[in-house]
């Protein structure tokens, strides 16, 4: 490498220790991370409940687009509720048999956005419907990336006797 790229990938370096730093110094005046989510000092929990958009406001702003949309949105939870039972059922009867380690749900499917006073019932509602639904998503994913590192004929193949 020339002597310039060491120079800017050590700046590079330098910065993102820095910005860590300040972050650290912000979420210690700010907020703490305990084992089930972030907890906020009750300063910032007081500024949060100074903005929340009452329900009226909130429905006033919201485009029409959204409005019509929301609940074709919403119906998707009918399919991802089924999905998650089917998934956990799956996992809960087929790893054990195949000596799979299996996926803690939890690790994925969080309900930490209630902690985010700022939010009105809407906001609350949907930022549980998306942390629920991508968490569920995630979960699948890992379980179905276990079932497929069993399974995979790939690592089953045998080399070509010539």
């Amino acid at each position: 490498m020339s002597k310039r790229i060491d120079e800017l990938s050590a700046q590079i370096h330098q910065l993102e220790k820095e910005l860590k730093d300040e972050i650290k110094k912000i979420r210690i005046q700010t907020y703490e991370i305990r084992e089930k989510g972030i907890h906020f000092t009750e300063e910032i929990r007081a500024r949060h409940r100074e903005q929340v958009m009452h329900l009226g406001q909130y429905l006033r702003r919201s485009k029409l687009k959204h409005l019509l949309t929301a609940p074709v949105i919403w119906l998707c939870i009918f399919p991802a509720v089924f999905l998650d039972l089917i998934v956990s059922l799956f996992q809960g009867a087929c790893f054990p048999v195949y000596g799979i380690p299996k996926v803690k749900r939890g690790d994925y499917i969080m309900f930490d956005r209630k902690h985010l006073a700022y939010l009105n019932l809407i906001e609350r509602a949907n930022c549980l419907y998306c942390g629920y639904f991508n968490g569920l998503m995630a979960y699948v994913t890992e379980v179905a990336g276990r079932t497929e590192q069993y399974w995979c004929p790939i690592k089953h193949a045998q080399a070509l006797k010539i």
